[in-house]
């Protein structure tokens, strides 16, 4: 079992957590409550006619240029 203590393990792992629902948002999922892709243009100060495949290819982009899964 994997525990995650640190702030910067818990940001990343909401993450990619954030990215899974815009995937599935993308495949045509509905969630009640604001969608994960709105949630990631509110947090990144994206623009609001973004779709949801355009905020998926920028969060795979943006967890590349961090690291995230790099070992």
């Amino acid at each position: 079992m994997t525990i995650l203590s640190t702030p910067t393990q818990v940001n990343g792992y909401r993450l990619l957590t954030l990215r899974t629902a815009v995937k599935l948002e993308v495949a045509g999922m509905k969630r009640r409550g604001p969608s994960a892709a709105s949630i990631v243009k509110t947090e990144f100060g994206l623009k609001k006619g973004m779709k949801p495949a355009d905020v998926l290819a920028f969060l795979n982009a943006h967890i590349d240029e961090i690291g995230l899964l790099t070992p």
